[in-house]
């Protein structure tokens, strides 16, 4: 975690939303050895501390084990990240991919898409808040 952060915790004002959106992501499949590829949208509300905006990009490769499901890929590296900030858990992470097993197994459904989410704290409890992040990651 170190090694990703790289000293980019900046103490801030700022208790906004932030939200980094189509981050682009990749793993295997761990049963069955197919890509999935996707996106994934990063939202979190700073508590008097921010994260540098590139943080929040550059861990996926780092972070998604050779092997996972696409279901898990998320919940524990960003937790452990943002363990790091004064607000960890304030933290929505929803993901959009392509599943290679549907695609070129079984099913064969070409044009299907995965869909997951962590929600986390306010994003959690507040609809009102999980609302305003989903509207803005969709615009």
């Amino acid at each position: 975690i170190s090694d990703v952060l790289n000293d980019a915790i900046f103490d801030e004002d700022h208790d906004e939303m932030v939200i980094v959106k189509d981050i682009d992501m990749f793993s295997l499949c761990e049963h069955h050895l197919v890509p999935f590829v996707g996106k994934v949208h990063i939202g979190y509300l700073p508590n008097k501390q921010v994260l540098g905006l590139s943080k929040l990009a550059s861990p996926f490769p780092a972070f998604l084990e050779p092997l996972s499901v696409l279901e898990d890929a998320l919940r524990s590296p960003w937790s452990l990240l943002f363990s790091r900030l004064n607000n960890p858990n304030s933290l929505s992470l929803p993901l959009d991919g392509r599943h290679m097993c549907m695609v070129m197994r079984g099913v064969q459904k070409m044009n299907s898409k995965t869909v997951t989410s962590t929600m986390l704290g306010v994003f959690r409890e507040d609809p009102k808040t999980r609302e305003e992040f989903l509207t803005l990651i969709r615009s």
